[in-house]
């Protein structure tokens, strides 16, 4: 394990801590095993599920420490300091480590619940007056982001007056029946011109059409390949929502845009709300911005930049084509451990402005 042989057999502690150590990395080792079991397969209790889910997050965390000593460590072997100096570093790393721990611990748990209002103003073409658009992504309603999270979430929500809401996928991450106490929460968002959903890949894993349909219960409407004028008579604008890409593979409620844009009013710019970035490479020039989510900026630093491959986008506003902007949302929540390391959590406060 990459841990023990780069990290605690090498941290200068006594013999009886080190095999404490080890024994607490065994336990959590089976702790990861069994939360992935429980995600997947195995339906554990809410305390039970919770508390093996830190055991991940203590996994990242512990995993990140191991990277950044190693590294130093490998400066210090071939720095042209004396033995006697390497020795003076080495012993101020060690000592280091256990705060650098805590520090990252600490902060990461804070990126979790502290959510922040991203501003970002995005210029359309032939928009004829100003939205305040509010884009929820990845809440992954579950153990941890629960009714008295999304309390908070909704309020801050509420406080910004937008005109529009949209919630861009990942919206459930556990059994609907748990679920519905942090999910009727939703009833109490407020905009002008209503709250609009589209499904990402979690939503799969359940009965997707249950969870749509309790939504729909809520007074949000679900865009499924669909859409729908929304702003004021004359100078609003298209909102498209197709469904997420798992559907190609799981060959159930498969994403199609050219469906989604039938009976699209013909002058008006229009918004896609889709929950994978990657899928702007369907877009070819039909939309003129794309709002999407998945990523989580990354969640956990290192991921921002294996993420990039498969996503195109990360996080933030970008230009795909000319035409074509691509909004990436770093999300509400965060999937498996519950950190964030080096990302923030957001609510995106989007001024679309007339252009």
């Amino acid at each position: 394990m990459y841990i023990v042989k780069k990290l605690v057999n090498k941290v200068d502690i006594s013999d009886r801590t080190r095999l404490y150590i080890k024994i607490f990395l065994f336990y959590n080792l089976i702790s990861v095993v069994l939360y992935k079991l429980g995600r997947y397969s195995v339906n554990f209790e809410s305390w039970f599920d919770f508390i093996i889910s830190i055991s991940l997050g203590v996994f990242f965390i512990l995993l990140c420490v191991t990277i950044m000593y190693d590294f130093s460590l490998f400066i210090l072997a071939n720095s042209k300091f004396s033995s006697k100096r390497r020795k003076s570093f080495k012993k101020t790393l060690d000592i280091s480590v256990p705060f650098v721990t805590s520090f990252l611990a600490l902060k990461s748990v804070y990126n979790v619940l502290n959510v922040e209002i991203e501003n970002v103003d995005i210029k359309i073409n032939n928009l004829k007056r100003d939205y305040k658009v509010v884009q929820l992504s990845d809440i992954h309603i579950g153990v941890f982001i629960n009714e008295y999270f999304m309390d908070s979430i909704v309020k801050k929500v509420n406080e910004l007056e937008p005109d529009i809401i949209v919630i861009t996928g990942d919206l459930v991450d556990i059994e609907l029946k748990k679920a519905k106490p942090a999910l009727s929460k939703l009833k109490k968002l407020k905009s002008k011109f209503g709250i609009y959903y589209v499904v990402g890949n979690r939503e799969y894993i359940y009965d997707m059409r249950v969870i749509m349909d309790s939504l729909k219960s809520l007074g949000i409407t679900v865009l499924e390949n669909q859409n729908i004028y929304v702003g004021e008579k004359g100078k609003g604008f298209n909102l498209v929502g197709v469904y997420d890409i798992n559907g190609y593979i799981l060959d159930i409620f498969r994403p199609s845009l050219n469906k989604a844009l039938i009976g699209i009013k013909k002058g008006y710019p229009s918004v896609l709300l889709a929950h994978q970035p990657r899928f702007v490479r369907e877009v070819k020039d039909r939309v003129d911005l794309v709002l999407s989510g998945h990523t989580h900026g990354g969640q956990i630093l290192p991921l921002k930049y294996l993420l990039r491959k498969q996503q195109i986008y990360v996080s933030g506003l970008h230009n795909y084509t000319d035409k074509v902007q691509v909004y990436v949302s770093k999300g509400v929540g965060f999937s498996g451990p519950p950190v964030r390391l080096g990302v923030n959590a957001e609510i995106t406060n989007i001024l679309l402005k007339a252009s």
